[in-house]
């Protein structure tokens, strides 16, 4: 439990993708602040009751579902298996995502559909179930997650790019729709994160990544996962329709 009282404890977190990487600092971070915390997974089994496993051996309290987010009565399905369960949704976290990386004129059509279909569609899938039952408690935060990719432009990510940006509109229209009903929604942009999804790039241009990065290193998944907790917290409640960077000044440059 955080010294310092967030307002979170005790309330309910959806967290999609939670089972690595990004989505499982995210899980992590919140359930350490005694949220109750339902994460959704697509395939690997294991991996989210690692994360069950590691969050209980903490003394928090998390729970895998496995949910494909481009799905949308499976989305719908597992949202009303949390509401049943526990009452409530208080803060959504959009956090599944993929890459498909290629110049476009390599890329497939399967490509540019599965992270369109993931990134983009998922968000709406899920975010479509969750807030009728935010906006019949007249509460609720949503957080998602875009990408530096959606202010600036990198070669072979034309499809990824797109997706995150599509994101951080969708965020703003959100803030719009939602704020009479008493629902902030934001996002966090990631730059370069120490991720098993960002090795291949991280990879493939070496050094130059970090000489682009102001602060002159990748950042870590914790890095993100304390923005997130900023935005759901009771210290965000007079934020909305933000777009908050954590990118180590990477769009500086």
């Amino acid at each position: 439990m955080s010294a310092i009282d967030s307002g979170l404890a005790g309330k309910v977190a959806l967290v999609t993708g939670g089972s690595r990487g990004i989505g499982r600092a995210v899980v992590e971070r919140l359930a350490g602040d005694g949220m109750d915390v339902v994460f959704f997974y697509r395939g690997n089994a294991e991996a989210a009751q690692g994360v069950v496993d590691a969050v209980a051996a903490a003394g928090g309290r998390a729970e895998a579902l496995q949910a494909d987010v481009t799905d949308a009565a499976a989305v719908a399905q597992a949202v009303e298996r949390v509401v049943e369960s526990r009452g409530r949704i208080d803060l959504l976290v959009n956090n599944a995502g993929i890459v498909r990386d290629n110049l476009l004129a390599m890329l497939e059509d399967a490509d540019i559909r599965a992270v369109l279909d993931t990134n983009v569609l998922g968000v709406f899938h899920v975010t479509r179930a969750v807030v009728p039952h935010m906006i019949s408690k007249r509460a609720g935060k949503i957080v998602n997650l875009g990408s530096v990719a959606g202010d600036k432009g990198g070669r072979g990510q034309s499809n990824y790019a797109a997706s995150k940006g599509a994101i951080q509109a969708f965020t703003r229209a959100m803030a719009v729709e939602l704020a009479s009903r008493k629902i902030t929604v934001n996002c966090v942009a990631p730059g370069v994160i120490d991720t098993e999804m960002s090795q291949a790039v991280r990879d493939l241009a070496g050094e130059q990544v970090t000489q682009r990065i102001l602060l002159k290193r990748v950042g870590s998944a914790d890095d993100v996962a304390h923005a997130v907790w900023f935005l759901a917290s009771r210290f965000a409640d007079y934020i909305t329709g933000e777009v908050l960077h954590v990118d180590g000044g990477f769009k500086m440059e």
